[in-house]
C-alpha cells in the first residue's frame, strides 16, 4: 500500500500586526536599557518577517496600531506577563476554531466527505487541553465518533513531518484508512517579557496558524509520501529547547544553531535521498521550514541551493512568520501553487537537535 497526499487546508487568525508595529511594542515590554532599546528594532527588522497573525489581536494594522488586551505593560504584580494557566485558557478558547477551519478546507480540497475520515492525527506544541482540539474536530466536523486519534505533542517546528510519518504508517497498514492530519499552534501566547537574546528573537519570529492534510492509500489522490527521515545530531542538546515555565513556554535558540544546520544537513539529506534513488539535484521543490533567516541561509548553503530555491519559504516567513509545526505545509502549498510537481522534500529542525524530512514523489 501507498500513502498519498490528497488535500491541504490552511488557516490563519483574522487579524495581523506589521513587524514595525511589533517592534514598537517590544520597547515598552522587554527593553529596559538604552542598548536594548537600540537592538530590539534591529532584530525585528532583520527577522525576515513583514507581518504576523495572532488570535490575541482585536484589530489589524490599517491607519492605526493593531490592538490587543491580553498582554499589558509590566507591572509590580505581573512583571513577566500572564501566567501559564491564563495562556492555556486562551489556547483552549481559540485553538480548536483555527484547527477546524484548516481541517474543513483540507477535506474539501481532497473532495471527500468528513464521514470518510478513519484516523485523526493532531500536532501541537503550544498548548495542552483535554478533552481538546482532537475531540472538537470530531464534533464540529461531524467525523465518525469511532475515528482513531493520535497526538503528536511538543515536538516543535517539525511536528507536522512527524504527523505525516504517522499518517503514512496508517495508510500503508490499512487499505481503508483515510487520515486527517491537523497541526495548530498559537505561538503568540508565549510572548516573553524578560530580555534575553534568544527570547527576543523568538518574540520577533513566532506567530499563529493551522494547517491540515488528508492522506489516503489511493494512488490517484495526489503525490506519494515515499519516505521519511529523522536524525538527532550528536552533542547538540543545547542548540534548541522548548520548555514550560510559569509565564508561558520558553524557547531557547543557541547562536551555534545555524552552524549546526549548515554542517550536518546536506550530508544527511543527500545520503537519505540516495537511498531513494535520488540526488539533491533531482529535487524539484524544497519546502524548508522557515525557522528564521539564518537557519534558511544555513540550510541552503548546506544543500547547495541558490536563494530562489527557497522563495516559498521566504514568502511564508514574510507574510505569516514562524507558526511552528503548520508552517512547512504552508510552504508546500506555495510550491504546489507555483506548479512544482516533481520530487519535493519537506524539511524542518527542532529540539534535539533533530533533522526531520519527508519525500513526496
Amino acid at each position: 500500500m501507498t500513502a498519498n497526499l490528497a488535500g491541504i487546508g490552511l488557516a490563519i487568525p483574522e487579524h495581523s500586526m506589521l513587524q514595525t508595529d511589533a517592534a514598537r511594542h517590544v520597547l515598552g515590554y522587554c527593553a529596559a536599557t538604552d542598548r536594548e532599546r537600540r537592538i530590539a528594532p534591529m532584530l525585528y527588522a532583520h527577522s525576515g518577517v513583514h507581518k504576523r497573525h495572532s488570535v490575541l489581536l482585536e484589530s489589524s494594522n490599517h491607519s492605526e496600531e493593531a490592538q490587543q488586551s491580553f498582554y499589558q505593560p509590566p507591572a509590580a504584580e505581573a512583571p513577566l506577563g500572564p501566567r501559564t494557566s491564563e495562556r492555556m485558557a486562551a489556547y483552549r478558547s481559540s485553538a480548536s476554531e483555527l484547527a477546524v477551519v484548516a481541517a474543513r478546507r483540507a477535506i474539501g480540497s481532497a473532495e471527500i466527505g468528513p464521514e470518510s475520515i478513519t484516523h485523526l492525527v493532531l500536532v501541537t506544541c503550544s498548548g495542552f487541553d483535554a478533552p481538546g482540539v482532537d475531540v472538537a474536530l470530531i464534533e464540529q466536523l461531524a467525523l465518525p465518533a469511532t475515528t482513531s486519534r493520535t497526538s503528536v505533542g511538543f515536538m516543535g517546528c517539525h511536528g507536522a513531518l512527524n504527523g505525516l510519518r504517522v499518517a503514512k504508517a496508517y495508510c500503508e497498514a490499512d487499505p481503508a484508512a483515510v487520515v486527517l492530519l491537523v497541526a495548530v499552534e498559537l505561538c503568540s501566547l508565549h510572548y516573553q517579557y524578560d530580555w534575553t537574546p534568544e527570547r527576543i528573537i523568538a518574540n520577533a519570529l513566532f506567530s499563529d496558524g493551522a494547517a491540515a492534510a488528508v492522506v489516503t492509500p489511493r494512488r490517484e489522490a495526489g503525490p506519494r509520501i515515499t519516505s521519511t527521515f529523522s536524525q538527532i545530531v550528536p552533542n547538540t542538546l543545547d542548540a534548541m529547547s522548548w520548555r514550560i515555565g510559569d509565564h508561558g513556554f520558553h524557547m531557547t535558540l543557541s547562536a551555534t544553531l545555524p552552524a549546526i544546520v549548515e554542517e550536518h544537513t546536506g550530508a544527511a539529506i543527500g545520503s537519505w535521498l540516495g537511498q531513494n534513488g535520488l540526488a539533491l539535484s533531482d529535487v524539484d521543490g524544497w519546502a524548508i521550514h522557515p525557522g528564521g533567516p539564518r537557519v534558511l541561509d544555513a540550510a541552503a548553503a548546506s544543500l547547495g541551493l541558490e536563494r530562489p530555491s527557497l522563495d516559498a519559504s521566504w514568502r511564508v516567513l514574510a507574510e505569516c512568520g514562524n507558526m511552528s509545526s503548520p508552517t512547512v505545509l504552508f510552504v508546500l502549498d506555495e510550491l504546489r501553487r507555483a506548479g512544482r510537481r516533481g520530487p519535493c522534500v519537506l524539511l524542518g529542525f527542532g529540539p534535539g537537535l533533530a533533522i526531520e524530512a519527508v519525500l513526496l514523489t
